[in-house]
C-alpha cells in the first residue's frame, strides 16, 4: 500500500513582546482586576482559558504555585506564583473579594469570558502604543521566551507550559535574543581580527 506523504504545515514563529513592552502593557492597564488578569497570564504562562477558569483555591501562596486544573488536553499542572503576582492578587482580593471564580464575570457567579480578556489585552496594548500584532496569547509566548533568555532549562519551561512534547517547546529557542547568548557573527570575528 502506497503511503501518501503528509503536507507539512508552515510553522510561523509566534510574536513575542520584550520585557519592556510587557511592562508598558501593565502600566497602561489602570483597572486592578484587568491588570491582575494580565499579570497572572504572563507570570505563570497561562492560556487565556486557563486564567478564566482559575478558582480562588487554585492560588497556593504557601508553596508559591498556581494549580491549573484540566488545562489543554485535560491535564492538571502547577505553574509559578511570583511574589509580584501574589502581591497584586492580594490587592485585587481586597477590592473584589472573589468567592469561587478568581476572576468572575459580570454577575459574579460565572467566570470571566475569554472574549472579555482578549478585549482587555487589546485595549491595554493600544494604550501602551504597541503596534506588534500581539494577542493575549502573546503573553504566554513572552513568558516562555523570557524564561529561556534568563537561562531556565527548556525541560522546566515545558512542564510549566503543560506541553506534552518537548518539540512544541523548542519553538521558543528560535525566539531567544541573540545578544544574550554572546554569539558573534563570523563576519564580526573576521573583521575584528583584521582590525586588531
Amino acid at each position: 500500500m502506497n503511503k501518501i506523504p503528509r503536507i507539512k504545515e508552515r510553522r510561523r514563529l509566534p510574536v513575542v513582546l520584550s520585557p519592556e513592552e510587557v511592562k508598558d502593557i501593565f502600566d497602561a492597564t489602570r483597572n486592578i482586576k484587568y491588570k491582575t488578569i494580565l499579570m497572572t497570564i504572563y507570570s505563570a504562562g497561562l492560556r487565556v482559558s486557563e486564567v478564566c477558569n482559575l478558582k480562588v483555591t487554585d492560588i497556593d501562596s504557601k508553596n508559591m504555585q498556581i494549580f491549573i486544573k484540566q488545562g489543554k488536553g485535560k491535564k492538571d499542572r502547577y505553574s509559578l506564583l511570583s511574589k509580584s503576582n501574589l502581591q497584586i492578587l492580594r490587592e485585587y482580593w481586597k477590592t473584589y473579594k472573589p468567592e469561587e471564580h478568581l476572576f468572575s464575570g459580570r454577575y459574579r457567579t460565572d467566570a470571566i469570558t475569554t472574549r472579555s480578556v482578549q478585549k482587555i489585552f487589546q485595549k491595554s496594548k493600544e494604550k501602551a502604543g504597541i503596534t506588534k500584532p500581539a494577542t493575549v496569547h502573546t503573553l504566554r509566548h513572552s513568558f516562555a521566551t523570557h524564561l529561556l533568555d534568563a537561562g531556565t532549562d527548556i525541560c522546566y519551561i515545558q512542564r510549566l507550559l503543560g506541553h506534552t512534547r518537548i518539540t512544541t517547546t523548542t519553538i521558543y529557542l528560535h525566539l531567544r535574543r541573540m545578544d544574550l547568548l554572546n554569539i558573534k557573527s563570523p563576519l564580526d570575528i573576521l573583521v575584528g581580527a583584521e582590525n586588531d
